[in-house]
């Protein structure tokens, strides 16, 4: 059966036909090989699992000859590069992101994040785990070095940094996916499978075509073959993720149809959605260490809020509890000023990559900073949050 979180109808079905089966029943559908190295894990002595998957991931399934079968097994897959990668494109398709600098940070955190959040069936493992509400700086930043790994030049080569980040991230999500099913607190009647295909396939979008539209909504001029690129990369973390192929669309417009879809059949934000972005925009005010830092963030949360109801529109932003600022006139100055920095940019080979190298620098500070000298390993988690209680 299909969990009641599903809200398909004959309409949406006249609209997007055959694309509503498949997206329903992907909520039933996991990610076998993630879920055997996480049981594979519990065999071995502690430590030793997580141990042969860093050595695996950093050296090639080869590297690690006594290696536990189903370790192996994922390294062997992800070994196998899909014929439609292609890696000229995969090697500059993350400028995009990393020319943008903090413009980039913003549409991440004040777009991709609170869209993934509005599902009310989708947030369940991060409300279960406690993950942002309890740790909201950490978790943060541990999705912008994510992120911005995967977006570094040669980064998804195998062995690079940013194969191994979202491979370690695949396998998280498979240790939160057990402890949930171990927890006897998961309804899967109502929300599918934990982190299921269909969740799998949302984060890419949150990733790839909401981070693309949120840019330009706030003044930055993509070419045509720099949005076409920077998708591509994304379909492929999308496929090292553990995300069925066939709910990873090639073009921009299949994307936008598949992000509708899920869209219109995921519900209305719920009490988890707010919890989860009142978290997200007060984090600055948890991660303050002195009375002057604290000040600087209470001062930028009136922007933080226009700019979020003017990436998400305000029926979203609304839902999702974010309150409304009155200071919208600047989002117009700021987007012309990026608008003249955008024409510079793109008649000048030298001022691009100077965007580059800037955005790419700004990443790397703001991560460093919110991190605090320690980096971010990721871990899969051994518990969930105890005062987390089932939603009625």
């Amino acid at each position: 059966m299909t969990p009641s979180r599903y809200h398909d109808s004959p309409q949406v079905h006249s609209l997007y036909g055959a694309r509503v089966a498949l997206l329903g029943a992907a909520l039933s559908q996991t990610d076998p090989l993630a879920d055997a190295v996480v049981l594979a894990f519990r065999e071995l002595p502690k430590g030793e699992g997580w141990a042969q998957l860093q050595r695996g991931l950093a050296g090639g399934a080869a590297s690690v000859p006594h290696t536990h079968p189903a370790i192996r097994a994922l390294l062997r897959e992800v070994e196998v590069v899909p014929a439609w990668v292609d890696w000229d494109v995969m090697d500059r398709a993350g400028e995009l992101l990393l020319r943008a600098g903090p413009i980039g940070g913003l549409v991440l955190s004040l777009a991709s994040l609170p869209y993934g959040y509005a599902s009310p069936g989708g947030n369940k493992p991060l409300a279960f785990s406690g993950r942002l509400t309890e740790q909201a700086p950490r978790r943060l930043m541990e999705t912008a070095r994510f992120v911005h790994a995967v977006c570094v030049p040669r980064a998804l080569h195998r062995g690079g940094d940013g194969f191994q980040v979202t491979l370690k991230v695949r396998v998280m999500h498979a240790q939160v996916r057990r402890l949930l099913w171990d927890s006897g607190r998961w309804d899967a009647d109502a929300w599918g499978e934990p982190i299921n295909q269909h969740d799998l396939a949302a984060t890419t979008l949150l990733f790839s075509v909401v981070v693309l539209d949120g840019l330009r909504k706030l003044g930055l001029r993509p070419s045509a073959r720099e949005a076409k690129d920077y998708l591509h990369l994304w379909r492929y973390v999308g496929w090292l993720m553990g995300t069925d192929e066939a709910l990873l669309p090639v073009t921009e417009a299949e994307m936008l149809k598949l992000a509708d879809l899920i869209l219109v059949t995921q519900g209305e934000p719920d009490d988890d959605s707010r919890a989860l972005t009142a978290a997200l925009m007060t984090f600055g005010l948890k991660a303050a260490r002195t009375v002057w830092e604290r000040r600087r963030v209470e001062l930028t949360l009136p922007f933080s809020r226009a700019v979020a109801h003017h990436l998400l529109g305000r029926r979203m932003a609304d839902g999702l509890g974010i309150e409304r600022s009155n200071i919208g006139p600047v989002l117009p100055v700021l987007r012309r000023a990026l608008g003249v920095m955008e024409r510079v940019r793109s008649v000048s080979s030298r001022a691009h990559r100077l965007a580059v190298e800037r955005g790419d620098a700004a990443w790397r500070e703001l991560i460093e900073e919110g991190l605090r000298g320690m980096p971010a390993q990721f871990h899969p988690p051994t518990r969930l949050s105890e005062s987390r209680r089932p939603a009625p």
